[in-house]
This record gives C-alpha cells, structure tokens and sequence, in this order.
C-alpha cells in the first residue's frame, strides 16, 4: 500500500529540502514543551528557545506554502498567544480561524478548572485560499424548508473524543490525534492529489488520513521509531476514520414527509459518513428511534443509507 513520502529528521533541517511554493497544506502538531518524553527527545526547551525554534520553522512553512495555501497549527495554553503572535504580527499569515478542539475527557484537577480543549491556528498565506465548505457541513438540527439540507457549517468549536487507549486504532505514541479532526481540516483546505506537509508526522494520523483522502502528504518524523510505526500504520486495512464528530449521525427533527425523509436519507451517508463506514449503524438507530412511527424499518430502507 502506498507509504507516501515519510523523512526521518529533524524538522528544521527538512524543510529546506522542499521546494518554495510546493505545498498546498501545512497541518502541524508540534511539541506543545510540556516536557514530555517523545522517546529520543523530550519537549523541554527554555522558555525563549522554543519560541525561537517555534519561529524558525514557521519561517520554513510559509515559504514552501503555495500563495493559495492554508497552515494549521495545534498548540496548548502556554504558548498559544505566542504563536499567535508569530503568526499574525512577525510573519504576517493572515488570519482565519482560531478553532476549539473540546474533548469530553483530559486531565484531572481538585483546584482549579480540567483542561478540556486544544487550540487549533488557521492562517492563510494570502487573501485567496482553498476552502470546501460543502465538504465539511455537518446535518442540520431541524428540517426547514430556508435550511441548506446539504448541512450547516461545523463551526470554530469541534467536538472530537480522543483516541483512547481502548480504541482498536491507538497508538504507541503521547499524543495522538483523533482522525476526525485532521480529516475536516484535510477536506476543508486541499483538494484530491494536492500536497499537503507534516513536520511533526508523530503517531502518523495525517498521513494515514491524506492515504485515504487521495491527497500526496509528505511527513517529517525525528524517531526513527514512530517512523516504523507510521509505515505500519499506513499499511493497515482501512474500515472508517477512528474518531467522528456527534454531529455527523444525527437526523434532522420534523422530517415526517416520507418523500423529504427518503430522499434526505438517500444523501445522508454520501453527504456526512463517507469515511465513517464504522458509524453507520449508529445513524441506523437514530433514524429507527426518531421516525419508528412514520416509517417502516425494513431492508429496503436500511438500503437507502448504503455508501454509492
């Protein structure tokens, strides 16, 4: 199966290797320097040492961005206000959105508040940049007829469970992101065989979702032993994304129309659940449980939610 184009290294050192204007996604997962322990390195730079790193190869992603290119950028609480400042004011990207990841599950405090949210960047090379809305709506909450039943925008805050330990797809890796997350970012801001770079490939999740996406995704990676686990990974059969956001499998209320409902039904999997094979029996029981009443359960109409 395809690998992709995976580089052992450091990342400041790769980049120069890319050609200027040659990549048309950055996703970038850095160390957030909250000293953990990534196998050969740890994450525990001086305070002014890593904002100097965190600059250095921000310099090297907006240079090999395409003009029409868009950078995401995960970071924690710490440091999130100066990489803001990095971005917005030293290397002047253009600002787009500043999204919420909420996940229902994080570290535990007795004082103070738990943390429960990453933050994600998104900063634009230019004024004119992909973006696929239509690709990334998630269903409406109610049918109405001034609606776009082809879905509502998802919105800055994003509710995605992390990978938990128990899940099939977990890796041997401290911070793994959930595939839902970088699936939304990859449909919202490339398109089929683009480019798209990844300087800290970590557990492999964005080059495992480019695999599928048909994007070109090139990784950067220093352990050599995430490298081996990434090309594991990427060789692994695919059944659907291992995270999605609750949006995606609900019905809408006031679909009682059977001729509204079934058409609407016949487009749901297409629209929402294309890459979540593993979810559609859950969107089986939210329809049966809201509309029981207004419509038979039957093989005929379960095969109204069958994948084209």
């Amino acid at each position: 199966m395809m690998t992709d184009n995976l580089y052992c290294g450091d990342a400041i050192d790769l980049f120069k290797q890319i050609p200027n204007a040659s990549v048309d996604l950055v996703i970038a997962d850095p160390p957030y320097n909250l000293g953990k322990n990534y196998g050969n390195n740890h994450d525990n730079k001086e305070f002014d040492d890593y904002l100097s790193f965190t600059k250095n190869w921000l310099i090297e992603a907006q240079r090999v961005l395409k003009p029409t290119g868009t950078i995401y950028v995960f970071m924690g609480v710490r440091f999130i206000s100066y990489l803001y400042s990095i971005m917005d004011r030293d290397l002047e990207f253009h600002f787009n959105s500043w999204i919420v990841w909420h996940y229902t599950q994080g570290l535990g405090k007795t004082k103070g508040f738990s943390p429960r949210h990453d933050d994600i960047l998104a900063f634009t090379k230019t004024d004119k940049f992909t973006f696929n809305l239509d690709n990334v709506r998630v269903p409406q909450k109610y049918y109405r007829e001034r609606n776009n039943m082809r879905g509502a925008n998802p919105g800055d805050v994003w509710q995605f469970s992390h990978v938990h330990y128990s899940n099939p797809n977990r890796q041997n890796h401290p911070t793994q992101k959930p595939e839902g997350v970088i699936e939304r970012i990859v449909l919202a801001s490339s398109n089929e065989n683009d480019v798209v770079l990844d300087p800290f490939a970590g557990s492999g999740t964005t080059l495992r979702v480019c695999q599928q996406l048909k994007r070109t995704c090139i990784g950067f990676e220093l352990n050599p032993e995430y490298v081996t686990l990434i090309r594991d990974r990427l060789n692994q059969p695919f059944d659907g994304f291992d995270s999605i956001d609750p949006r995606m499998e609900r019905v809408p209320n006031d679909l009682r129309d059977k001729k509204l409902r079934d058409e609407y039904l016949q487009n749901h999997s297409k629209w929402f659940l294309s890459n979540h094979e593993n979810a559609i029996a859950t969107f089986e029981r939210e329809v049966s449980n809201k509309y029981s009443n207004h419509h038979s359960n039957n093989k005929a109409q379960a095969s109204l939610l069958e994948f084209d």
